[in-house]
C-alpha cells in the first residue's frame, strides 16, 4: 500500500495540538477562542486511535486474509518495533531526570512513582493497574494502542471487513462508537478525556476498530465522485453540533473525526493538498517522537527556565518548541528508525549463499 501523505501530515498537526494542550496553562495573553481550542487538544489522541486502525487495516488486512494466523507474528513484531524502542529510550531519559531530582532531595513521588515504573516499561499502565498518568503521561495512549494491537490479529483472522457491504460497515462503525458513548455515559463521563486509567483502553479499541472499518469504506469509495464532499459535510456537522453543545463530546467528536479521517483519505493525493507539503509531511513522519518526547522535555524546561509555571516567557516557549522539533528529527533518524530496522531484522531468516567453485 502506498502512503497517503495527507494522513501523515494530519498526524503531525495532531501531535502538535497535544504539545500545546500540555503547554496551555503556562501561556499568557492567548485569546479566549484559541485557548478554547487548546483546552480540547487531548482530543487529538482520538484522531490518532482512528488513524492507527485505518492505516493498519490498509496495510495488514489483505495479509491476514491471505495468511491467517501466520501473519500475527510479523504483525506484532513490526508493531513492537514501531512503538517500544523509542518509548524505552524516552523513558530511560525520564528516569534519569527523576533520579537526579530524587538525589537532590526533591519530592518526585507524584509524577515519578517508582513502584509503577515496571507497568510503564512493559506498556500496561493503561490496563487498570493504576498510575496511568505518570512518568511520561502521553505514553498512556501507546499502552492502550498496544492492547488494540493484541486484539487486531484475532479480529483480522475471524473477519475480512473488505467483504462487508457498505451498510454493514456503517452499522459496525455506529455500533462501535455507540458502545464507547454508552459506557462512558453510564459511568458519568460525558467527555473523552476523563479517567483514562479506567476507560482509555475502551476508548482506543472502539476508535481503532472504527478506523479499521473506515479503511474498508475507503477501499469502496476511493474514486467515487462526491463521497469526499459527503464525508466532509458529516464531519463539519458533527463538530458544529458539538461546539454548539447539542451533542456530548463522547458522541460527536469520534463520529466527526471518523468522517474527517475518511474525507482526508479520499482527498489524499490531489494537487495542492496542503497536508502533503514537504514540512507538514515531515512533521507527520517525526510525530511519534514529538508525541513521546515533548512532555518530559517541557518538565525539564520548566525546571531550568521558568519561575512561574502559569506564565512562561514567550522566548522560553519558542525555544522549547524549536527544541522539540529538533529533538523529534534526531530521535526519528538516530533512534526510532534504526531501532525499527534492528527489531524487524530479528525476525528474518538468514539466507546462506552457496559459493560454487
Amino acid at each position: 500500500m502506498s502512503e497517503l501523505k495527507a494522513l501523515t501530515g494530519a498526524r503531525g498537526i495532531a501531535a502538535w495540538l497535544v504539545v500545546f494542550f500540555h503547554l496551555r496553562h503556562s501561556l499568557v495573553g492567548v485569546p479566549a477562542p484559541v485557548m478554547a481550542v487548546l483546552d480540547k487538544g487531548y482530543l487529538a489522541v482520538d484522531f490518532f486511535f482512528l488513524l492507527s486502525g485505518f492505516v493498519i487495516a490498509l496495510a495488514w488486512a489483505p495479509r491476514f486474509a491471505a495468511e491467517g494466523w501466520r501473519a500475527a507474528g510479523p504483525f506484532l513484531r513490526k508493531r513492537t518495533a514501531r512503538v517500544v524502542p523509542l518509548h524505552w529510550f524516552v523513558l530511560v531519559g525520564t528516569v534519569a531526570v527523576a533520579g537526579v531530582l530524587a538525589l537532590s532531595g526533591r519530592a518526585v513521588a507524584d509524577q515519578f512513582p517508582w513502584e509503577a515504573l515496571p507497568l510503564h516499561v512493559v506498556l500496561v499502565q493503561s490496563w487498570g493497574g493504576g498510575h496511568t498518568l505518570a512518568w511520561n503521561d502521553p505514553a498512556w495512549s501507546i499502552s492502550a494502542e498496544f492492547a488494540a494491537y493484541l486484539l487486531f490479529p484475532v479480529a483480522a483472522v475471524m473477519v475480512d471487513w473488505r467483504r462487508w457491504p457498505v451498510v454493514a460497515l456503517i452499522g459496525g462503525i455506529v455500533s462501535m462508537l455507540a458502545v464507547l458513548a454508552v459506557v462512558l455515559a453510564a459511568n458519568g463521563e460525558n467527555g473523552l478525556g476523563g479517567d483514562v486509567g479506567r476507560f482509555g483502553v475502551l476508548r482506543c479499541v472502539c476508535e481503532f476498530g472504527t478506523g479499521v472499518m473506515l479503511a474498508a469504506l475507503w477501499r469502496r469509495w476511493q474514486g467515487v465522485r462526491g463521497m469526499a464532499a459527503v464525508a466532509t459535510l458529516v464531519a463539519t456537522g458533527a463538530l458544529v453540533v458539538f461546539v454548539l453543545g447539542w451533542l456530548r463530546e463522547s458522541v460527536a467528536v469520534p463520529a466527526g473525526f471518523a468522517a474527517l479521517l475518511l474525507a482526508l483519505a479520499l482527498t489524499a493525493g490531489r494537487p495542492g493538498n496542503m497536508l502533503e507539503g514537504r514540512w507538514v509531511h515531515w512533521l507527520g513522519e517525526v510525530s511519534y517522537a514529538t508525541y513521546l518526547a515533548h512532555y518530559p522535555m517541557w518538565f525539564v524546561f520548566k525546571l531550568l527556565f521558568v519561575n512561574d509555571a502559569a506564565a512562561a516567557p514567550w522566548g522560553v516557549v519558542v525555544a522549547y518548541c524549536a527544541a522539540v522539533a529538533v529533538a523529534s528529527g534526531l530521535l526519528y533518524r538516530f533512534v526510532e528508525r534504526p531501532a525499527q530496522r534492528w527489531v524487524n531484522g530479528l525476525g528474518r531468516v538468514p539466507v546462506r549463499r552457496v559459493v560454487r567453485g
